[in-house]
């Protein structure tokens, strides 16, 4: 998962995109880039790190520009290194910058027609950089510089690439270019300021990085729709794929989105709390009589959630761990090993909650267990008499391949065990996992907004459909002895 945001401005807009991505970094913390342009000239700036380590005072000085593009990642299937760090750029024609969020699922299919077919190297094993050569041939095609030829292109692309995907990208003598994949999975907002009596635009993974930098939440850029933001400021967009169904990517509200964020029109912070109040409804018809004492939430994103289960519930809510937010999302630390390391770094229990105490601890999800498994040993050398585990998001038991590194099959706790099983490894009296359909109405919300998800890591099921071979690829990419080999080779 990767955080994405351009700006076009009247005046430079390096610092608003370091703001920008300064929101969005618990969407990648694994490198950063920013892109400008100026007249004829591009220039990029990018490393390993943290948004704060990777620039400095004279690094942000040196991107000029009206125009510009960020990114923040985290490794996806095969992507770790430097060279990986985004955007990208290649200097024909025109001279693109391109920045990507999601994945391509045909990467390879793609990498070899690029170079047999499109007569370009594709220099790494990042699908961004395949999807930007995609785009830049396809642009090339056109034998034009204008939307009209930009929305060709992204129709190109959509035409041959499969996956999720959402895409910033600065096209020198044009502007600025942004697009979604044609069934939306991977979020973009699009965002509008007027400064001096003049439009300024915006595209960004989250609406909370358009909140920071003075921008007011337009819409949703439109599954499949291409939009471009010419250099003095007009704003074009078009649809450039057939109507598909819009399936946006349900764990981006469960887990990754902050709770700030307004995405596809559904505000994350109401969309987790009714999580909680269906959660709670459940817990109730299964044990009317439950003996819970407190509620207590693994922080940070369960909060919205566990509260509301103790509204229902009728009981107490605590916070009985104390986060150090100086360690990154264990969900996306490589390795088992230093995962489970960082999960005692990174939450300490609060005696008083738990001494003598029946209490439910509420998480957003339980994906590989390994965080879960020591927090319940935690509550329980804390005090606790009993010890229950609620998660607001069914049992994941598929990779998602559209954006998120999830593990393999075979390193899901859910994966091939029923609840009990799970229960067992887990180590907790009681488990309980949401119902996908109680998840999917309460992201949906009263209005019924989305009527369809991708919900593919809970249901298997996915909208673009997938080859035997991409599972056998992701398998040796993603594990976690595939990327022990890798930092040691």
């Amino acid at each position: 998962m990767c955080g994405i945001i351009g700006i076009v401005g009247q005046n430079d807009v390096a610092a608003q995109l370091y703001d920008g991505l300064t929101v969005l970094q618990h969407r990648g913390q694994d490198a950063a880039g920013i892109a400008t342009a100026e007249g004829t000239r591009l220039r990029v700036h990018k490393g390993n790190g943290l948004v704060r380590d990777v620039f400095d005072q004279a690094s942000m000085q040196l991107l000029r520009g009206r125009i510009g593009i960020g990114h923040c990642r985290y490794p996806t299937a095969g992507s770790e290194g430097s060279d990986e760090a985004q955007p990208f750029y290649v200097n024909s024609p025109f001279g693109i910058v391109l920045a990507h969020n999601g994945n391509l699922i045909n990467t390879e299919a793609l990498r070899d027609e690029v170079f047999a077919q499109d007569r370009r190297n594709v220099n790494t094993e990042s699908d961004s950089e395949v999807l930007l050569n995609v785009f830049a041939h396809e642009l090339d095609m056109q034998k034009a510089l204008s939307p009209a030829a930009v929305f060709k292109a992204i129709e190109g692309v959509h035409r041959r690439c499969v996956g999720g995907y959402a895409v910033v990208a600065a096209v020198l003598g044009l502007g600025l270019v942004a697009f979604r994949d044609p069934h939306g999975i991977r979020p973009l907002v699009l965002g509008r300021r007027s400064k001096d009596g003049r439009d300024e635009y915006a595209v960004a993974s989250e609406s909370v990085a358009l909140d920071l930098t003075g921008f007011e939440r337009v819409r949703d850029v439109r599954p499949g729709e291409g939009v471009v933001v010419t250099e003095d400021g007009q704003l074009f967009a078009q649809a450039c794929s057939e109507e598909l169904p819009h399936t946006p990517c349900l764990f981006e509200y469960v887990y990754f989105a902050r709770p700030d964020s307004m995405m596809d029109d559904v505000s994350v912070h109401k969309a987790r709390m009714r999580m909680g109040q269906t959660l709670g409804e459940k817990i109730l018809r299964l044990r009317p009589d439950h003996d819970i004492d407190t509620v207590i939430p693994i922080p940070d994103s369960s909060r919205d959630a566990a509260l509301e289960v103790a509204n229902v519930l009728g009981v107490k809510y605590r916070e009985g761990f104390i986060k150090n937010r100086y360690v990154g999302r264990t969900f996306i630390m490589p390795g088992q090993s230093e995962r489970a390391k960082s999960v005692r770094r990174k939450l300490n229990p609060i005696p008083l909650e738990f001494r003598n105490r029946v209490v439910l601890l509420v998480d957003d999800s339980i994906v590989r267990g390994t965080t879960s498994q020591q927090i319940v040993q935690m509550a329980r050398e804390a005090g606790a008499r009993k010890v229950y585990l609620a998660s607001a998001a069914p049992p994941v038991r598929h990779p998602n391949i559209y954006g998120i590194d999830m593990p393999t099959r075979e390193e899901l706790i859910a994966y091939g065990r029923d609840e009990r099983e799970i229960e067992a490894l887990l180590g907790c009296d009681w488990l309980i996992y949401q119902d996908l359909d109680d998840l999917e109405q309460a992201v949906s919300g009263p209005k019924h907004r989305i009527a369809r998800f991708d919900s593919s890591c809970f249901n298997g099921e996915y909208i673009t459909g997938t080859a035997d071979d991409y599972f056998e690829r992701v398998r040796h990419l993603r594990s976690d002895e595939a990327k022990t080999r890798r930092r040691a080779s």
